[in-house]
């Protein structure tokens, strides 16, 4: 089955006082997805943002807003990020005491499901979880900071990830999140990952033309 190539801006890199203005310049770009990566300061040593940045962007775009949720127990938050326009919700596997549980409440709010893990963490641990989600997301930093250089050993997870869903005749997307340039998304998308995270590399300069050129690279 082929998967469509998707770009995922990362409005983490983006410039916080200009928000609005970001947001609609990668979406008349193209991207259609936007990257929200939410921290607690517990799971991850950052903090980022939360429930009150998601409510006040959602009427700006009409664009995916793919949530990554990178707090302990997502479970006590999920309704709240779905009530204010979450598509989809990603949620580690290190950060929950009962992950099918999780998954199931994100699935039953309607919404599409997703799986992630840090870098160190073996692909076996998430092999159960497949079947639950719509995507699983490969770390390729380690979480909680923007502007980190890619792992190169993520490549092996991709194809690892690609070849078990083959395997287990599942059909998910494959998302990578973390140090994307372009000089490596060639190489990223042609070991599985048909979902692109990239933050730095987007809002670095000029966000519409490196939208367009990571489009035209994927």
């Amino acid at each position: 089955m082929k998967y469509k190539k998707i770009l995922s801006p990362s409005i983490l890199s983006a410039d916080f006082g200009n928000l609005a203005r970001d947001i609609n310049t990668i979406d008349a770009a193209g991207a259609e997805y936007i990257h929200i990566d939410v921290m607690d300061g517990i799971f991850v040593p950052s903090i980022s943002f939360g429930m009150p940045i998601i409510k006040s962007i959602r009427p700006i775009t009409k664009r995916i807003f793919d949530v990554h949720l990178m707090i302990e127990e997502p479970i006590r938050y999920v309704e709240e990020f779905v009530l204010l326009g979450a598509d989809i919700i990603t949620v580690h596997v290190e950060a929950c005491e009962d992950v099918a549980a999780t998954l199931k409440k994100i699935k039953e709010l309607g919404i599409k499901t997703g799986i992630t893990l840090n870098p160190s963490t073996p692909l076996d641990t998430i092999k159960e979880f497949m079947p639950l989600v719509d995507m699983v997301l490969i770390m390729s930093v380690n979480p909680g900071f923007g502007g980190q250089k890619f792992i190169e050993n993520s490549i092996d997870k991709l194809e690892m990830t690609a070849k078990l869903r083959d395997e287990l005749g599942l059909n998910f997307d494959i998302e990578v999140d973390g140090g994307v340039n372009f000089d490596n998304i060639g190489r990223i998308c042609d070991a599985g990952a048909n979902i692109i995270v990239a933050g730095s590399t987007v809002f670095k300069g000029s966000p519409s033309d490196n939208v367009k050129k990571l489009m035209e690279l994927m």
